[in-house]
């Protein structure tokens, strides 16, 4: 994933925590909020230190951005997305972590047609 397509500063991780809608399930909580001015998606992640250590912190990303590269062309273009990683997350393998973001995104309704994706 590009880096223009990451929030990183936390004056923007702060607008969408304020303004923006969120949605959860056990292992993720999504928070969504529309920018008309974005061309593409941006994403922000965060992984509290509770979950494990640096390895599994960054693991649990690495499958995040992948699952986000992957559903690209599915989701609404105009949005920020912050994921927050629950506890649970850490002993997921990929394809459960891909299923498990696919239907808390169904949730927020971040998918252009609203048709359910399934995962492989």
């Amino acid at each position: 994933m590009k880096k223009e397509y990451r929030i990183k500063k936390s004056d923007d991780f702060q607008k969408v925590f304020k303004r923006g809608k969120s949605v959860a399930n056990r292992q993720f909580v999504i928070y969504t909020l529309k920018k008309e001015d974005l061309v593409h998606f941006r994403i922000g992640l965060s992984v509290s230190k509770k979950i494990g250590n640096a390895v599994c912190r960054n693991r649990i990303k690495r499958c995040i951005r992948q699952v986000f590269h992957e559903l690209d062309d599915g989701l609404v273009q105009e949005n920020d997305y912050i994921i927050i990683a629950r506890k649970p997350a850490a002993n997921m393998d990929f394809h459960e972590i891909k299923k498990s973001l696919i239907h808390v995104l169904n949730i927020a309704h971040a998918f252009q047609k609203q048709t359910t994706l399934k995962s492989e």
